[in-house]
């Protein structure tokens, strides 16, 4: 048997195992599994579902954003940390310096870990990993940016994935990559 055809019937046996992560995946392809919830903006109230997401975090909250304005999710965060979540955030450097009404400094100064992606042009998701290797682990993600006009003034998406262990493992595999090159808040 040749080193490809092997490598191949290893991956499947880890997949049905449910061992194998996305970038291992043939394609990328990625079970359905778990629940996926969606919301609308600015008809439906995406900001509340990422908000009871955080409030029912037990173990980690990883968050990946492009522009963060909100100060209620910000809020939500550093209330998180406060109870014992480890809350880190990776943030794009530009936005950083564009955005007027930026959180980040802001749950950096009350305890959020803080890093700044500065290596792309944008660092452009807009993610939060809840509790990954929990049968509770959430992904959020979507257009929607964790703004007050990406609930009230944007036409946005947001989606909740949860209990899917390999979408959860795909997209920590994403933010720790994004984390090697992130630099520390404020060094």
């Amino acid at each position: 048997m040749n080193k490809i055809c092997l490598r191949n019937l290893l991956l499947l046996a880890l997949l049905a195992a449910g061992i194998a992560n996305a970038y291992e995946s043939p394609n990328g392809v990625i079970a359905a599994a778990g629940t996926v919830q969606v919301a609308f903006t600015p008809d439906e109230d995406a900001n509340t579902l990422i908000l009871q997401a955080i409030y029912d975090a037990r173990k980690q909250i990883l968050v990946q954003a492009y522009s963060f304005t909100s100060k209620s999710i910000a809020g939500a965060l550093v209330n998180a940390r406060r109870r014992g979540v480890e809350v880190q955030l990776i943030a794009d450097a530009e936005q950083m310096q564009q955005m007027e009404h930026n959180q980040v400094s802001t749950v950096a100064a009350l305890g959020v870990q803080v890093f700044v992606d500065s290596q792309h042009n944008s660092a452009h998701n807009k993610v939060m990993i809840i509790d990954a290797g929990t049968s509770d682990a959430i992904v959020i993600t979507g257009s929607f940016n964790f703004s007050h006009a990406a609930q009230h003034k944007n036409a946005e998406n947001l989606l909740l994935f949860r209990r899917n262990q390999e979408l959860t493992a795909a997209y920590l595999k994403n933010w720790k990559h994004h984390r090697e090159h992130s630099q520390a808040f404020g060094r």
